[in-house]
């Protein structure tokens, strides 16, 4: 069982003809000064390119919009106006044997913002890039800075230079460069309508880095336009002090996935009951047993909280593990939050025996992928990652990336879910990521003590790291780790790698066969 809540979900799809209207709402909302599109214009751009226009949707509602068309590159590196590059508007000028992408409009509904819609648009657009196999992309931004500050700078390319620099903040074109996009020079008379900007453009390029051949993506309307192929994974190797309230240890969290989303991380990975430190609130001596109830109780804060910190900074977050009620059982659960706003557990299968002894902690009977926008990935809690089958009946499921939360006391433990990450990660060929914790908690009976070494990790083959080690973390420091893995690099390795562990599998001798489960975990909560 993966989702066990519904929450609002916030998702980036292709726009449909239905969309037309709201899409509408949207343009006059963030251009109250401009023109806005007639609903022909933007059934348009639909029909000439489905797969180019596409609709951002939070809570059932569009609230952002993005069009693009494919053009050649003599066309759109040369000096052109917006109403000559769209065809005035309805993207009649696209080219199926484009070279490049153009993106010719991007708005978000004011009502919206906060919740890095903008930056979600770009990305979508960059995967559509890729998977088109086009060289890039490119467009003209708008430059609503400029007319009051024209008579400082003089021109339009001296106000863009300041901007560059970073002498002066853009709220557009500085934002588009934070994207990675290059800037080519100024267009003038780009959009005459646009008087804040005084009808200029800013010429503005971005590379595909992974430019091969087109495919063909027509029809394609999935939740999640396109998986990258590069994807960031971040893993918080997180220290464990003492805290004085639920909002302290909310304060902290929102640190480390602040900082990752900056760092354009779109994973995050937080250790097996890294909530323990909720614990240290109140300080008191409790035993075993009553200590992981007590935990128990914070669920629900949590859950919110997670959830919240993924929509608003636009990532993936592996939320750790929480003690967690199902039914009359109490199970050590992973939550994942993904930015869409879906939330996804999976239970700890093999409690180990102390969180059998002295916590009573019922294993799970669920084990599946989880589709994400960088494609599917499985989470095993610690102690699961030494057990082959499930890693396994993940990757039969088409996984390329596992999460391992885990949180051990010595470096012995520690080291039998490292070795067990090295071998998930040749014996499946995927990527793996550990995420432990550090430092120490006085009082909190069975969780004081921790040994942790984070780790992002590699099959062991001449495309990956030396050492099958992407990135890991100093032993027994509070810090972050982070590294790029590309899934294509997987692919290769199954297909034509050294050895070719997926392939060559004995079928005819053996298989994971997962039984039924006895329950659901529809039943998890806090009490």
């Amino acid at each position: 069982m993966t989702t066990a809540t519904r929450r609002s979900r916030l998702i980036v799809r292709a726009a449909t003809l239905a969309d037309i209207p709201a899409i509408n709402r949207v343009v006059q909302n963030t251009y109250p000064n401009l023109d806005d599109y007639t609903f022909d214009e933007l059934r348009g751009q639909i029909n000439n390119f489905p797969a180019g226009q596409l609709v951002a949707v939070y809570e059932d509602t569009v609230v952002g919009y993005c069009a693009t068309l494919c053009l050649p590159e003599v066309q759109v590196m040369a000096n052109h106006t917006w109403a000559q590059i769209t065809g005035n508007g309805y993207g009649s000028t696209h080219d199926t044997d484009g070279d490049y992408l153009y993106g010719y409009e991007i708005c978000v509904d004011p009502a919206a913002r906060g919740l890095r819609i903008g930056q979600r648009l770009y990305r979508e657009r960059e995967a559509l890039c890729m998977k088109l196999g086009l060289k890039g992309i490119v467009f003209s931004g708008r430059l609503p800075g400029l007319k009051r500050r024209f008579k400082r700078f003089g021109s339009a390319e001296a106000y863009v230079e300041a901007v560059k620099d970073k002498q002066i903040r853009d709220s557009v074109l500085s934002f588009q460069l934070n994207q990675g996009y290059e800037l080519l020079g100024v267009q003038e008379n780009y959009l005459p309508a646009d008087t804040a900007s005084m009808g200029y453009g800013a010429h503005l390029l971005w590379r595909n880095p992974e430019y091969h051949q087109p495919e063909d993506v027509a029809g394609d309307s999935h939740v999640h336009l396109q998986r990258r192929n590069r994807v960031r994974i971040a893993t918080v190797q997180y220290g464990q002090r003492a805290i004085d309230s639920f909002d302290e240890f909310a304060q902290i969290v929102t640190y480390f996935v602040q900082e990752t989303a900056d760092a354009k991380a779109d994973f995050v990975v937080f250790p097996e009951l890294f909530t323990v430190q909720l614990l240290s609130i109140k300080n008191e001596e409790l035993r075993h047993r009553a200590a992981i109830q007590r935990l128990a109780d914070f669920c629900d804060e949590f859950r919110e909280l997670m959830a919240d910190l993924a929509v608003k900074f636009n990532i993936n977050i592996i939320a750790g593990s929480h003690p967690t009620w199902v039914g009359k059982d109490l199970q050590n659960i992973a939550y994942i939050y993904l930015r869409d706003g879906s939330e996804h557990l999976q239970p700890k299968i093999h409690p180990t025996p102390g969180e059998r002894h002295y916590w009573n902690i019922v294993g799970g009977d669920s084990l599946n992928a989880i589709e994400t926008d960088c494609g599917p990935i499985g989470v095993l809690v610690c102690y699961d990652s030494e057990f082959p089958e499930l890693s396994r009946h993940l990757a039969d499921q088409g996984i390329n990336i596992l999460f391992v939360p885990f949180s051990t006391e010595d470096r012995n433990g520690h080291l039998r879910v490292r070795y067990s990450a090295h071998a998930r990660a040749v014996e499946n060929q995927i990527y793996v990521a550990t995420s432990g914790n550090v430092g120490n908690l006085p009082r909190i009976h069975a969780m004081d003590l921790h040994y942790g070494q984070s780790a992002i990790i590699t099959p062991c083959d001449f495309a990956f790291a030396r050492d099958g080690i992407a990135a890991d973390t100093t032993p027994n420091v509070e810090m972050v780790a982070i590294a790029d893995v590309r899934v294509d690099l997987l692919h290769e390795a199954r297909t034509t790698g050294s050895v070719q562990n997926m392939l060559d599998r004995r079928h005819d001798l053996y298989h994971v066969q997962w039984k039924p489960r006895r329950r659901a975990l529809k039943g998890a909560k806090a009490r």
